[in-house]
């Protein structure tokens, strides 16, 4: 995706709420006229001290306008509404300031909440190609923390348009006072923000600097803790500990150089605005004495547009040091550039004859060989079919072809009689559980890993389930039976209780499509007939697709499909294939030759 401009970025976002910037800048706006306010009438309020030169005055449109609306208030009590009416206005200011802070605070707070619950549903919506073709580091980094740093530059960008609007009215006072010096004061302060501007050049690229080093950071802490294991097992932890201060310290570095250019912004301003202040006041005084209640106002102006103009540069600056942070989530959330799974419009509740391949092939990259090709079979309904092959022969690739985790361009998959790119997506994958040998526990409650399979299931059935998948044993011996938590991915578990609770989510699911990817085959003897067994149970009277390397378990399978290279190249029952001494019977063989060993 091309990278937009910040401020066209923030606006696409702002358009999830587009009256809030109108408002804001009303607000924002009402609060500088009436500070506006209070400081002009600093005028009337030092020329009633001197009753003798208090007058509607004729050489200045502001000055006139402001004693006209005291020329009738008695002298004796001039001085003291004069005093009341500032600190009127300046309550009121306050009081806006504070409205549009609670809006503001109010609104990006759910400006934040959307970008992370669009991101979120974005990663659920996404192509599963998408995803591994990602870095789960980076994926994370921008869920986590680019979604706050945007959150940081929409509070720069609307600083940015309040900031704006109150210099429209403090120029506009202070063009009334004197345009002959507002000219100047603008013409030097214009100096000043180039000046600004040549200091802080670097700030767009220390911003990129802060998203990649953020990213990189993000993958070295999910890689080690998800890691953690092999680093012990391998000796790596001195290993790890050096790239992660290396990136750590990239991320310190990066961060230090953009707070050293901010921090520059103030002093810099704030030294060359003194010296303007001081010039003017001089240059003036020295002209005309006469015009020191004016002059004061003016200088007080100033002194207040001052902070405006710094803040200004700041939120420039900051917003274009988090302009890359903006375009990363902006880039995420785009869907021009990414693909996606998108349901069809047709119902499904049962499978009634089987699934279809017809000429299928599918590479998960263009660039790379198929892993699939030109594949046609049937998986009949309520049968038990195994497909085998060495790894890379394509079998995990049908499985997330039948689950549609990615599109297919080649070719067809039927459901019965219809295509199953047309079937509602939500029906088909309910009609579908997986267990296989990489199970994912959440962090939670045994009792909620299981319910996953089906929301809404009463505890009696998880304990049913449970008692089937061979697992209500163990997990009644746990400290919280049942409420027990299993930690990060099942931590805490052994691999065998891991695949006995997966087990169980399958049973509470009660598919119509059973898929076991492998589901035994990391497991010792034991683990593996108690699963075994309950499979046997949960099989039947659906279809069952399995995926195993040990021949042994899917001997009693209906048919068996032999894949070699992303071909099928063998088809039939045990006997059939044993018979044609081909690559299953070598298979078959060899296995059942070691087993005896």
């Amino acid at each position: 995706m091309k990278k937009n401009n910040i401020y066209t970025s923030i606006l696409s976002i702002l358009r999830l709420y587009p009256w809030s910037i109108p408002v804001i800048v009303f607000l924002g706006t009402l609060s500088s006229f009436f500070e506006g306010i209070g400081i002009s009438l600093f005028i009337p309020l030092l020329q009633s001290v001197d009753q003798t030169n208090f007058s509607t005055g004729k050489n200045n449109f502001l000055v006139d306008f402001l004693n006209r609306i005291f020329v009738d208030v008695s002298p004796n009590n001039r001085l003291i509404i004069i005093a009341v009416a500032i600190v009127g206005s300046i309550f009121f200011k306050n009081l806006l300031i504070y409205g549009n802070s609670m809006l503001f605070a109010w609104f990006n707070s759910r400006i934040s909440h959307e970008l992370r619950s669009k991101i979120f549903n974005q990663l659920l919506s996404i192509s599963y190609s998408f995803l591994e073709g990602s870095e789960s580091g980076k994926l994370m980094n921008t869920l986590a923390s680019e979604t706050w740093r945007t959150g940081q530059a929409l509070s720069a960008f609307v600083s940015l348009i309040i900031t704006c609007c109150t210099i429209f009215v403090f120029t506009i006072l202070l063009l009334l006072l004197s345009w002959q010096l507002t000219v100047l004061v603008a013409i030097l302060m214009t100096l000043i923000s180039v000046i600004i501007q040549l200091v802080t050049r670097r700030v767009k690229e220390l911003g990129q600097q802060a998203v990649d080093s953020n990213s990189a950071l993000a993958t070295r802490m999910w890689e080690g803790l998800a890691g953690m294991k092999v680093i012990r097992a391998f000796g790596r932890e001195n290993y790890e500990q050096e790239r992660f201060d290396r990136v750590s310290k990239k991320v310190r570095s990066t961060f230090f150089k953009l707070d050293v250019l901010s921090a520059s912004v103030n002093p810099i301003s704030e030294v060359l605005s003194a010296l303007l202040l001081v010039c003017i006041l001089v240059i003036t005084l020295l002209q005309d004495k006469t015009s020191l209640p004016r002059l004061l106002t003016f200088i007080f102006i100033l002194y207040r547009l001052q902070p405006q103009v710094k803040q200004l540069d700041a939120a420039r600056i900051n917003l274009i040091a988090l302009s890359s942070a903006v375009n990363d989530v902006i880039s995420l959330l785009d869907d021009s550039d990414k693909p996606y799974i998108r349901s069809g419009n047709i119902n499904f509740q049962k499978l009634k004859k089987g699934i279809y391949f017809e000429s299928v092939s599918f590479a998960y990259n263009a660039t790379e060989k198929p892993a699939i090709q030109d594949i046609s079979l049937f998986i009949p309904q309520g049968k038990t079919i195994a497909i085998v092959g060495p790894s890379g022969a394509g079998k995990s690739t049908l499985i997330g072809l039948i689950c549609r985790f990615y599109n297919l361009e080649i070719g067809e998959i039927y459901i019965d009689d219809y295509s199953l790119k047309e079937l509602n997506l939500q029906d088909w994958r309910n009609q579908i559980a997986i267990v296989s040998q990489d199970v994912h526990m959440f962090s939670t409650t045994v009792l909620e890993n299981i319910a996953y399979g089906r929301l809404g299931v009463t505890e009696s059935e998880i304990i049913e389930a449970a008692k089937l998948a061979n697992a209500h044993q163990f997990i009644s011996e746990l400290p919280q039976g049942y409420d027990t938590k299993v930690g990060d991915r099942g931590v805490r578990l052994s691999g065998g209780q891991r695949q006995r609770i997966a087990l169980a989510r399958a049973i509470v699911r009660n598919p119509e499509i059973l898929i076991l990817d492998e589901a035994t085959n990391a497991l010792d003897s034991i683990s593996e007939h108690l699963i075994q067994e309950a499979l046997n149970t949960l099989s039947e009277n659906r279809t069952v697709i399995v995926i195993a390397h040990r021949l042994a378990t899917i001997e009693q399978a209906d048919k068996i499909i032999v894949l070699n290279e992303g071909r099928v190249i063998e088809e039939g029952n045990l006997q059939d294939l044993l018979k044609l001494n081909g690559l299953f019977a070598q298979l078959y063989n060899l296995q059942h030759r070691n087993a005896h060993i």
